[in-house]
Parts: structure tokens; C-alpha cells; sequence
């Protein structure tokens, strides 16, 4: 039995498109390889077919970006260890939010942006896959998660409000809620401010002056991480850096 025949199979066309762009990426795997997994609905997919060919005797360990992956890797039998046991990963395959054209990428809406950028750092390719709607000329339609300390929160995003306005980005920013009336914890235990600018104004500066602020522990704009992307479309498979 083929492990194409024990992975999932999506339902819906946009599903379908993710999980052309999960295999495609899964190409790129070789026996040996220390990978980080990424999370998310695209994601899920990779993860999901690299379990099926870890049981045909694939040979790879693996890091997860997030608990939620974590868990689907353990139920897969995916060998895991610790980025301080391994300390460099050969590749790193992830989603993205939005990217563009440059490769750069907005993340966090799964609220895993830290992790996923620790994850990005240490990996000598990071390949993106996604469906073609997450390709833009310009970053900001998704809104940019900034990952906050919980700690006087409050000041904090005045703070990220101020830097946002110094780098010429303007629009609301609210705080992420769970379902209920709490705030959304991430894996760190930290919470997320989403803010809705429209268009990122000169994202690395702006990066630049979110982490200046005491207080944020990281943003989703992810610069310089991405090598390649794989987006799935109607009309087939868009390739882009160096895979």
C-alpha cells in the first residue's frame, strides 16, 4: 500500500491546493535530514504525509513549532528531540499568512510566531507553502500579530502603537482573545495584539522598532527566513526562491 493512500484527504479545492504544496515540499526531504515542522492548516498537511512516509522507514528527526504540532507528530510516530539537542536544522517547512514577492513573510496567525521564528533561525532552508491567495504585492491585509509579555500589557501596546506611528503604519490594534472573555495565551504563555494596518510601511524598520519596544517579545514579520516558497493554485504549482 502506497503512503499516499493513508494521508489525508481533503474535501473543499483550497484544501486540496495546500496539501500540492505540503507534497511538493515533502520532495525536498532526504533520509537523514533534522527538520523543523511548522503549524498551521497548510502545514498539517506536511506533517501529515512525512508520518506516513516516516512508517515506510524514512529516516529523519524532526522539531515542531507549536504544541498542536507536536501532537500530531507524536500520534504520526515522527521522531522529535529539542532545538538545544540538535542545534541546527537542514530545513524548515512552514506556512505564511501573506508573503511577497521578496520572500517576506507575515506569520502568527495561529499565534506561534515565536516559536516558529526560533525554529526559522536555526534552519539552513526554510521552504513556504501555502496557497496562492497568501501572495501579495504589498504585506498588511493579514493582520500583523506582535507577541507581547503579559506583564503591564497595556503599556506595552501604547508603546507598539507609538512605533507603529514613527514608522509612517497606521491602523486599530486589539487584543487577541480566546474563545470567551480571556485573552489568548500562546504556547509561551504570552498574548498576541493584532494590528490591522492595510499596507506595512518599510517592513524591516518596522520590525526594527518592535523589538526596541520593552515588552514585546517578538512580531510575525518574519525577514530574511524564507529561501523558497511552493504555492498551490488552480492552475497548478507556483515555485519560487531556491528549493
Amino acid at each position: 500500500m502506497s503512503w499516499k493512500t493513508r494521508i489525508l484527504q481533503p474535501e473543499t479545492a483550497v484544501e486540496k491546493m495546500k496539501q500540492k504544496a505540503a507534497l511538493r515540499a515533502l520532495e525536498e526531504v532526504r533520509d537523514g535530514m533534522k527538520l523543523g515542522l511548522g503549524t498551521g492548516s497548510t502545514a498539517r498537511y506536511f506533517v501529515d504525509a512525512l508520518g506516513a512516509q516516516v512508517g515506510e522507514g524514512l529516516s529523519v528527526i524532526c522539531v515542531p513549532t507549536s504544541e498542536a504540532t507536536r501532537a500530531q507528530a507524536e500520534g504520526l510516530a515522527i521522531p522529535l528531540a529539542s532545538l538545544d539537542e540538535l542545534q541546527r536544522l537542514d530545513l524548515t517547512v512552514d506556512g505564511a499568512d501573506e508573503l511577497d514577492a521578496g520572500l517576506r513573510l507575515v506569520k502568527g496567525g495561529g499565534g506561534a510566531l515565536l516559536r516558529e521564528k526560533i525554529v526559522a533561525a536555526a534552519s539552513d532552508k526554510m521552504i513556504v507553502i501555502a496557497d496562492d491567495t497568501k501572495l501579495v504585492a504589498t504585506l498588511g491585509a493579514f493582520d500583523l500579530p506582535v507577541e507581547v509579555n503579559v506583564f503591564s500589557h497595556g503599556a506595552t501596546a501604547a508603546a507598539i502603537g507609538a512605533a507603529l506611528a514613527a514608522t509612517g503604519n497606521t491602523g486599530a490594534m486589539a487584543l487577541r482573545m480566546a474563545d470567551g472573555d480571556s485573552p489568548f495565551l500562546t504556547d509561551g504563555g504570552h498574548y498576541i495584539y493584532d494590528c490591522a494596518l492595510g499596507t506595512i510601511n518599510d517592513p524591516e524598520a518596522l520590525a526594527q522598532a518592535l523589538l526596541n519596544v520593552p515588552g514585546v517579545v517578538e512580531h510575525g514579520l518574519f525577514l530574511g527566513y524564507a529561501t523558497a516558497a511552493v504555492l498551490a493554485g488552480d492552475d497548478g504549482l507556483q515555485e519560487m526562491g531556491n528549493l
